[in-house]
């Protein structure tokens, strides 16, 4: 999938488009996308558990980025405060009241699972990261397949390095006992 961001033409005069100068240009911009935009969306689904919500939070990631004032300091910098834009965009979503009733949630989030199948560890992951608080269910997509460092990882959450140590620690615990009691609850079933 390619994605064409073209610069809007603005009419207000040679002095004014001179001093709102964008960090990318067009070029620029569209091989920036391409190599960002699948992980950032990964990101963004697994964490919210919600490819719709990605897909918007996604897009408002990239334009903020864009009308940032902010120089260009390379790609790995810039992909780190695309992520950075993206958890604040995550936490301001989260922070709103939510009105979401228990007959909207998907079936598939209350079931076992089909008794006569064994799940494969790609199925039996995403249930128990589905469990998980959303926090935990970042700091793991961060850390493991982002492959961010904790410094990183506390960059782009604003949180201190140490508690990123602390709270990844907790989370692959969690994670790790989440999936011990759904491969006893498999074994049990057959």
């Amino acid at each position: 999938m390619t994605w064409e961001y073209v610069l809007p033409k603005i009419d207000t005069g040679e002095a004014a488009l001179a001093a709102t100068e964008l960090p990318m240009d067009n070029d620029a911009f569209a091989q920036f996308y391409e190599r960002s935009a699948r992980s950032l969306w990964a990101y963004l689904a697994r964490v919210s558990g919600d490819p719709v919500l990605a897909d918007d939070l996604m897009q408002e990631s990239y334009v903020r980025l864009l009308c940032a004032s902010r120089p260009d300091e390379g790609e790995i910098v810039s992909r780190r405060y695309l992520f950075r834009i993206a958890t604040n965009l995550l936490r301001d979503h989260w922070r709103r009241p939510k009105s979401t009733s228990i007959e909207e949630l998907p079936e598939e989030l209350f079931s076992t699972g089909d008794e006569s199948a064994s799940l494969d560890s790609k199925a039996m992951l995403g249930r128990a990261m589905a469990l998980m608080h959303p926090r935990d269910r970042q700091l793991l997509w961060l850390a493991h397949a982002e492959a961010y460092s904790h410094h990183e990882i506390a960059e782009i959450t604003g949180l201190g390095k140490a508690s990123v140590r602390l709270l990844l620690f907790r989370a692959r615990r969690k994670v790790a006992g989440l999936l011990r009691d759904q491969g006893a609850g498999d074994r049990t079933e057959i």
